[in-house]
Formats: C-alpha cells, sequence, structure tokens
C-alpha cells in the first residue's frame, strides 16, 4: 500500500495541461487495474504571462467494500511564465493531514512545510501541461515541498484512445528514485494519459474523460 500511496502522490501533483484559451477545464478518471477509484479535475486560467492552477483530486481504493485508503489533494498554484510564483496545497493521505505554502521572492522560492526551506528562484511543480517540465533535472512535490531529481525518457509515437478514439500521441516516461510514470501527449502537447504500476505490479492510470 505505501508503494501504492506514492504513484497517487505523484499523479496528484500534476496541475494541468497545455492551455489554448484564457480558461481550460480537464477531468479524469483514475483505474486501479481497471477499477475507478476517484477522479482528478484540473482547471487552467492564463492572463498574459501569468497561469493560476487549481488541482483537485480524491482517490479511494476498497478492499471487500472497505473503504482501505483514501487520498484528498487540493492545490492551488500561481505562475509566472515557467516559474512557480506561488503555492498553497492540502493533502489528506489516508488521514495524515499536510499543508504546504510557498512564495517566490524575487530571489528564491521559499516553502515551508512545516520547516522553511530556500529553493532556486525559479521552479517548476511537475507540470505536466508546460513542455518545458520535461527538460527539468528536479520539480517540486507539493506535498512534501521537496525537490524531487528526475529523468526524462522519450519513448517515441504510440496510438492510444482518447475519448474512445485511436489517437497518436508521444510517450515518455518520467523517473523518479521512488517511481516511474509513463505520460501521453497528443496533438498541440497536450497531455492525455497517465500510467505506472504499483510495488506488486497493479496498474494506475488517468483517462481524460
Amino acid at each position: 500500500m505505501s508503494r501504492l500511496r506514492s504513484l497517487l502522490l505523484a499523479a496528484a501533483l500534476a496541475p494541468g495541461l497545455a492551455l489554448a484559451s484564457a480558461e481550460r477545464e480537464w477531468r479524469f478518471r483514475v483505474l486501479l487495474d481497471g477499477s475507478d477509484v476517484g477522479s482528478h479535475t484540473f482547471r487552467v486560467t492564463e492572463n498574459g504571462g501569468e497561469r493560476r492552477v487549481e488541482s483537485d483530486a480524491r482517490f479511494t481504493v476498497k478492499f471487500f467494500f472497505i473503504d482501505a485508503y483514501t487520498y484528498v489533494h487540493r492545490a492551488r498554484e500561481r505562475w509566472q511564465g515557467d516559474c512557480l510564483a506561488e503555492l498553497d496545497a492540502r493533502t489528506d493521505d489516508n488521514g495524515k493531514l499536510v499543508a504546504v505554502r510557498g512564495a517566490s521572492n524575487g530571489v528564491a522560492f521559499e516553502v515551508s512545510v512545516p520547516r522553511d526551506a530556500r529553493l532556486p528562484g525559479c521552479v517548476m511543480t511537475f507540470a505536466y501541461w508546460n513542455p518545458a517540465m520535461l527538460e527539468q533535472p528536479r520539480l517540486l512535490n507539493v506535498q512534501t515541498g521537496e525537490l524531487t531529481a528526475v529523468r526524462i525518457e522519450a519513448l517515441g509515437e504510440e496510438i492510444v484512445r482518447v475519448r474512445g478514439v485511436a489517437t497518436s500521441a508521444r510517450r515518455y516516461a518520467l523517473h523518479a528514485p521512488k517511481f516511474r510514470i509513463d505520460l501521453w501527449y497528443a496533438g498541440d502537447a497536450s497531455w492525455v494519459q497517465l500510467e505506472s504500476r504499483t510495488e506488486g505490479g497493479r496498474v494506475l492510470r488517468y483517462e481524460i474523460l
């Protein structure tokens, strides 16, 4: 279950998709071995060079009809260009409550969770909506407030089903110390699918609605 928790957390950190209008919304179905365990909704508003992101996720894993694990995550982010400017994230990880706040002071990004830390002035979260994320060596974990080392691997073109339609998409693998997440981007670099595996081999998947 701890491995599953790590994968669910990493998936929940993603705050949006490629922007083509002032305000857009994406709703994802979250599946575990093909069974519906929850949802994740992203709302992204862009005004000039500023983006505001709302990320809301809720997962419930049942065992013999009993809620064995629940995860509720809410994050609000403000971006200036490709740099995170402000963060307010709250997570209920199966009863463990964590709040992370951070803001840029123009020189560094200061985050508290619960102790203060000073990060580089321009940091990115697991911002799958932004192609610049694919070039980053480290990403901010908005639940822990820590920078996570990552490596992005391009895996080429594949055909995936997007809203029931066979669609050509580019696949990437995001490698981190404790997990791997595969991501698919279609058309104008819009994120359309996510998949990872638990330690026991179970498949966690995001499917766009």
